[in-house]
């Protein structure tokens, strides 16, 4: 690599991660550097736990505004001092949490556009540039009243479901921005912009306020999906005057333009670096991916989520549909839909504690000794309220649909897992989603190193299991971004760009006797289900 070749920043302001992440790429899609700082560790001054801050109704949550800022004022330090040639950065794009939102006070943009190269970033903006100085982040699940108001505004769940992707769910923005006009009028009124995290990021950089994009954009419970306009009836349940706080969404492939002067005077960016429009963590981590039409990525983490592409979605109650970030070019009015389990690797540590003595050795033992589809023992492993679907507690069900008390340790184990995969690949279809010729499963987390979960994994699904190391899947997956955007303007597709990317690794293939078993158990767990959710809520009464 000459010391004249460009360079690409893909940037991660995930609270999820709990720090700051960066990488650096070169036109290769070699990871020539990478960095981050950890917001509880390096910033103590801001007391948060996990990066966030847990308020005394055990609801709210949010995470301080400056805290971001003066992270990436280390970070940016951090990669003057390894010998980076930031001249030589021609694009950068980066990504943050999602849902959550930032308000900058009246004012604030002419701060932003008149930056003193002299001084750190943090030290600029904390003088009255936020009207609200604690943001309200994913995790937050204070604003329930809020979200009964917009799905009432707009005919129900699923009509809300219908226009934005999704139905209303407290962390969303729409909700958070809603709970704000109601609860804190005054901060509202002292509002002249309102940034997701990702745009908020942007804007640093770009000196001025950068648009949301659409992909963004369509966790907020504000954009109509198949416009890509923000959704009138949405905005005037929501608060007033918000088309204009928020500024009209742009595709996620925008160039916002070029860098702000504060930068190439204080870091020596190159005048004519560009900055493309920031996303969402979980489109960022998507675009990492390189999925493939048909294909379905499995992240098997505390909680577990399932990404997918879809022609032809059908938007539900539960999980979520986002416009496309990464355009591929056959494929251009995909969307993404992805689907949260919270009941993930912390149960599956419960089950092997309980029955495998604690040894994942023994846990996987347990799941080769057990055949496929159980003997017909289901189970249904929900610790803590399941958000898809909305279910609590241990339920099991023998061969005969009738329920049991317990099972063997070595069936426990396979129950647990089947079940988790079962469940993951119902609501994956009921979104929209099918199986075809060629469907890999990219398995990512910490589960995904255990070689027999992947095979029930793979069983279930009746598909190959691929495995990808995504531990800067965000940041690459902006890094990508950043460099499609110049490429693109030579015609060249997104997959062109990545092609060079190394590929997933091959884990292991279904069964030849798994389609059979699994079709038969998924229509009955989809029966189960609903007597599990009829529990739940007659308890709940």
């Amino acid at each position: 690599m000459s010391d004249n070749s460009p360079l690409y920043l893909g940037f991660d302001f995930s609270t999820q991660q709990m720090k700051l992440k960066v990488v650096v790429i070169d036109e290769n899609l070699t990871v020539v550097h990478q960095n981050n700082v950890q917001f509880d560790s390096e910033l103590p001054e801001f007391r948060t736990h996990g990066g966030v801050h847990v308020h005394g109704d055990g609801l709210t949550v949010t995470s301080p505004v400056l805290m971001w800022v003066k992270a990436l004022d280390l970070l940016l330090d951090r990669l003057r001092r390894a010998g980076l040639n930031f001249s030589r950065v021609r694009a950068l794009s980066g990504a943050g949490q999602q849902h959550g939102s930032v308000f900058w006070r009246t004012g604030a943009s002419e701060t932003l556009k008149n930056l003193d190269p002299e001084q750190d970033l943090h030290q600029l903006l904390q003088q009255d540039c936020f009207s609200v100085l604690d943001s309200p982040v994913w995790m937050d699940s204070s604003s329930s009243q809020q979200c009964v108001q917009l799905q009432a505004a707009v005919g129900g769940a699923q009509s809300l479901a219908e226009i934005t992707g999704s139905r209303a769910y407290e962390r969303f923005t729409a909700n958070q921005i809603a709970k704000m006009w109601q609860t804190r009028p005054q901060e509202y009124q002292n509002t002249e912009r309102i940034s997701l995290v990702s745009s908020f990021a942007a804007s640093l950089f770009l000196g001025d306020y950068a648009a949301v994009d659409y992909s963004d954009a369509s966790g907020m419970n504000l954009l109509d999906i198949r416009t890509r306009n923000w959704s009138q009836v949405c905005l005037e349940a929501t608060a007033p005057h918000l088309d204009r706080l928020l500024g009209p969404p742009l595709p996620s492939t925008s160039v916002l333009g070029r860098i702000s002067t504060y930068f190439v005077h204080r870091y020596g960016f190159s005048e004519s670096c560009s900055v493309v429009a920031f996303t969402g963590d979980n489109p960022a981590s998507l675009a990492g991916m390189r999925l493939h039409p048909g294909d379905l990525a499995v992240s098997l983490g505390t909680s577990d989520t399932v990404f997918m592409w879809i022609q032809q979605p059908r938007p539900a109650t539960e999980g979520h549909i986002f416009c496309n970030p990464p355009p591929w070019p056959a494929y251009m009015a995909l969307t993404v839909v992805t689907s949260h389990f919270k009941n993930g690797s912390l149960t599956r540590e419960r089950i092997r504690d309980k029955c495998a003595g604690g040894s994942w050795e023994r846990f996987s033992e347990a799941l080769r000794d057990t055949p496929l589809g159980n003997h017909g023992n289901i189970g249904f492993y929900f610790d803590s309220m399941e958000i898809t679907p909305p279910a609590v507690g241990v339920h099991l069900f023998g061969p005969d649909d009738s329920q049991v008390t317990s099972l063997s340790p070595q069936m426990e184990v396979r129950a647990l897992v089947e079940g988790q995969f079962l469940s993951r690949r119902l609501h994956a279809e009921r979104l929209g989603y099918s199986i075809m010729a060629g469907t890999r499963v990219l398995a990512t987390g910490g589960a995904s190193s255990n070689r027999d979960i992947l095979q029930v994994l793979s069983d279930v699904f009746n598909a190959p299991v691929y495995t990808i190391d995504l531990s800067n899947s965000t940041c690459l997956g902006s890094a990508y971004r950043a460099l499609h955007s110049l490429a693109a303007e030579s015609g060249l597709s997104f997959a062109d760009v990545v092609k060079k990317a190394l590929e997933p690794r091959l884990a292991v293939t279904p069964d030849p006797r798994a389609q059979e078993v699994y079709e038969h158990a998924l229509k009955r767990y989809a029966l189960l289900e609903g007597r599990v959710l009829q529990e739940t809520q007659n308890a709940a009464d």
